[in-house]
């Protein structure tokens, strides 16, 4: 069963269509990344799945049960991270810890999120900077150990050494099963931690894909150097296209198969080889250039 099922979500302000027709799934255990820019409408979809606003049409069932009538049952097995972390101004993090410790009867692995987040829980919300307000947003979303993560934004604020302390906190709670659900921008965090993406545009989903099939769907660029004499009509195949040539290789445009053109490039013995390979980025902009 699904962990996540919105089917043709429709989410309208007055004449403003946030989100248009929105359909996706997220399978168990899986790390499913939701990306687009600002005003895509990744946090309205966020939103309609917390039951936070009621959608202008569609579904969405969380668990298999229904994201509004059984919206205080799903709350129970969800971590949840908002864009932008707002809480009690006078509160300090212990503050906010053990006000949910106390609403949710049990104790929490708080104590070391904030030991592995340097997150010092002593500070009134006020007057936290927005790095470690999303570490306390952090702190409550995993500290009960969630079967699923929705999480808007998890790096934002975050300096490269907490993102990447964030990605292998991320990483320990789906090897322990957990399902990750996670909006961004931030492409390389996406390719980091995501087994699988969607991506918006303008409240209209543009595609759902693997990872690894995403990067296929873009060209590479092949530089090669020969040891020898070649016949640059062997490399004029499908697929492939030379761009330039040197007097002892070629630089070539290659969509495809890569083992296909390596069979060929093997025919030759070869000096040096460079093969650049998709970034996230390029597919990105690929998408977003297309109308």
């Amino acid at each position: 069963m699904p962990i996540i099922e919105v089917k043709h979500l429709k989410k309208y302000f007055g004449q403003t269509k946030a989100v248009s027709g929105v359909s996706f799934v997220v399978e168990q255990r899986e790390v499913f990344g939701f990306l687009g820019p600002n005003g895509a409408g990744k946090t309205t979809t966020i939103r309609c799945m917390m039951d936070f606003v009621r959608p202008t049409a569609g579904e969405i069932k969380i668990f298999g049960l229904d994201s509004i009538k059984d919206s205080v049952a799903i709350k129970k097995e969800i971590g949840f991270l908002p864009g932008g972390v707002r809480l009690y101004e006078n509160w300090n993090g212990w503050d906010h810890i053990e006000f949910l410790e106390k609403a949710r009867g049990r104790q929490s692995i708080a104590r070391q999120l904030i030991k592995q987040l340097d997150f010092n829980p002593e500070a009134k919300f006020k007057t936290l900077s927005l790095g470690n307000r999303q570490k306390l947003g952090l702190v409550l979303a995993l500290m009960f150990q969630p079967k699923l993560l929705i999480l808007d934004e998890p790096t934002l604020g975050l300096d490269p050494l907490l993102q990447n302390m964030v990605y292998q906190i991320l990483f320990d709670f789906h090897q322990k099963g957990t399902t990750i659900f996670m909006s961004s921008h931030n492409l390389a965090e996406v390719e980091k931690i995501c087994s699988r993406v969607a991506i918006i545009k303008e409240g209209k989903l543009i595609t759902t894909e693997e990872i690894a099939n995403l990067k296929k769907m873009r060209i590479h660029q092949v530089i090669v150097h020969f040891r020898s004499h070649f016949r640059k009509a062997d490399f004029e195949c499908e697929g492939a296209k030379v761009v330039e040539e040197f007097p002892d290789g070629l630089c070539l445009q290659f969509k495809g198969e890569m083992n296909l053109l390596l069979d060929r490039l093997r025919r030759y013995p070869i000096k040096d080889l460079e093969i650049s390979q998709p970034s996230l980025e390029e597919i990105f902009l690929q998408f977003y250039g297309k109308e």
